[in-house]
């Protein structure tokens, strides 16, 4: 499996205790298979050149929990979100969509209590669909060659920006759409 991450470093040795235990797949580190996703998200930081770093992961003997968009998947980032014990730490790498509030700018409404949990669901299941690969063990990060990197240009980083930005004003109508009831009241 072709994986990529973007950063502000060339990242040839992942370190999987790197990531916030609260992130919707626990601690690890965070990839996608999807390259255009990827780079798409990649931003600009003043002095420093943005990466995207390029890896196979080899799936043989690791322990690999797959998710859709559903319930499981719903309640297994909400309980990450929330500090409880991550009833998947024994898994070598978790596969499934990115929450879109974690994307895109909903202003947390979705973990502000302000929503019940059917209603953030559906709000979660709208909208663009993107895949993220978390490396959470030693073992899987082992098994994760680092291939090559590439600076992204400034210029194409502008226009991808650009890109988010129409993706998140569109998610945002969704997500009035959705939630309209609960707004009127």
């Amino acid at each position: 499996m072709l994986l990529y991450h973007v950063g502000f470093s060339e990242i040839q040795h992942p370190d999987v205790h790197f990531g916030r235990s609260n992130a919707d797949f626990g601690p690890g580190f965070y990839t996608s298979p999807d390259k255009s996703f990827s780079e798409k998200w990649g931003k600009k930081r003043r002095g420093e050149k943005t990466i995207l770093n390029t890896y196979e992961l080899d799936e043989a003997n690791l322990k690999i929990k797959r998710f859709e968009r559903d319930k499981e998947w719903f309640d297994y980032i909400f309980s990450n979100r929330n500090f409880k014990e991550d009833k998947f730490k024994d898994y070598d790498v978790i596969i499934g969509p990115i929450a879109n509030d974690t994307i895109y700018d909903t202003w947390g409404v979705l973990t502000s209590g302000l929503v019940n949990s059917e209603k953030a669901l559906e709000v979660l299941q709208a909208g663009p669909c993107y895949e993220q690969v978390n490396i959470k063990s030693e073992k899987a990060a082992s098994n994760l060659k680092f291939l090559s990197s590439l600076i992204i240009p400034e210029d194409a980083l502008i226009q991808y920006r650009s890109l988010v930005r129409e993706e998140e004003i569109k998610y945002q109508d969704i997500l009035v759409t959705i939630l309209d009831d609960v707004i009127d009241k």
